[in-house]
């Protein structure tokens, strides 16, 4: 398992919000150009950056997010208002590693039926998306959690499975910034009923001992964000842990 570094930024700052809630905002005094190098020097490859304005339709911070990620070496999982199929192939065209599709894939029944045909000369565009999927007691949420969808959250997984969609990024919105232990239970739900999925987890992440209890359930990677402006996990102890996780592999 890899430990992926969070940043979110809301309004060209490094913030964390609790429980999806814009008015409930800690801002960091750091630039996301400050964290990104921080994390680089620290050898750490990978790194995860959340438009937060973008996820609710505010594409004000596109272009200042959009320039800083072109200047860096860095492999950048990116997500927040990635809502067209254009804007999927300009973001993997301009480099970025994995786009994170959220709302559109959930609002749009044609859109992930149309991105999982498109070809990237030998590659699928699909192989570079990672579907979002943000979920409070089962239900899932999206434009920025402010909205419920009727969809079954293991239908969902299904469907998204049979278009060639394998990778998905789970955010338990109940544990979401609040420090208070990952939501182990969910995820290992949803590997228990599709064992294929390659899962990203995020959410409530507040210490080494959450990174081991994900580990053990074989979720692919997750993703920190407070636990580390918190300093209740290390960039020393990322680093180590993922050193570890590449020999491993």
């Amino acid at each position: 398992m890899y430990i992926i570094p969070a940043i979110d930024v809301l309004d060209k700052k490094v913030v964390r919000l609790r429980e999806g809630n814009y008015n409930d905002a800690t801002v960091y005094e750091v630039s996301l150009e400050e964290m990104i190098e921080k994390y680089q020097s620290n050898g750490t490859e990978f790194v995860h950056i959340v438009d937060l304005n973008g996820a609710k339709g505010d594409f004000s911070n596109q272009s200042y997010l959009f320039d800083i990620v072109r200047h860096t070496d860095m492999k950048v999982q990116y997500g927040g208002g990635v809502r067209s199929i254009e804007k999927v192939m300009e973001l993997v065209d301009a480099g970025i590693h994995r786009v994170v599709v959220g709302t559109q894939a959930i609002t749009n029944p044609s859109f992930l039926d149309e991105l999982s045909k498109l070809n990237r000369g030998k590659d699928k565009y699909a192989d570079q998306v990672v579907i979002a999927i943000d979920v409070l007691d089962e239900v899932i949420k999206y434009s920025g959690w402010m909205e419920s969808s009727p969809v079954k959250l293991l239908d969902y997984i299904d469907r998204c499975l049979s278009l060639g969609f394998f990778r998905f990024l789970c955010t338990d919105i109940n544990k979401d910034g609040k420090l208070g232990g990952a939501g182990v239970e969910l995820y290992k739900k949803l590997l228990d009923h599709s064992p294929i999925i390659k899962l990203i987890a995020s959410g409530g992440i507040s210490s080494m001992d959450d990174i081991y209890a994900l580990d053990a359930i074989k979720v692919e990677a997750c993703v920190v964000g407070k636990a580390i402006y918190e300093n209740r996990i290390t960039i020393e102890q990322i680093k180590e842990w993922n050193l570890k996780s590449l020999i491993r592999f």
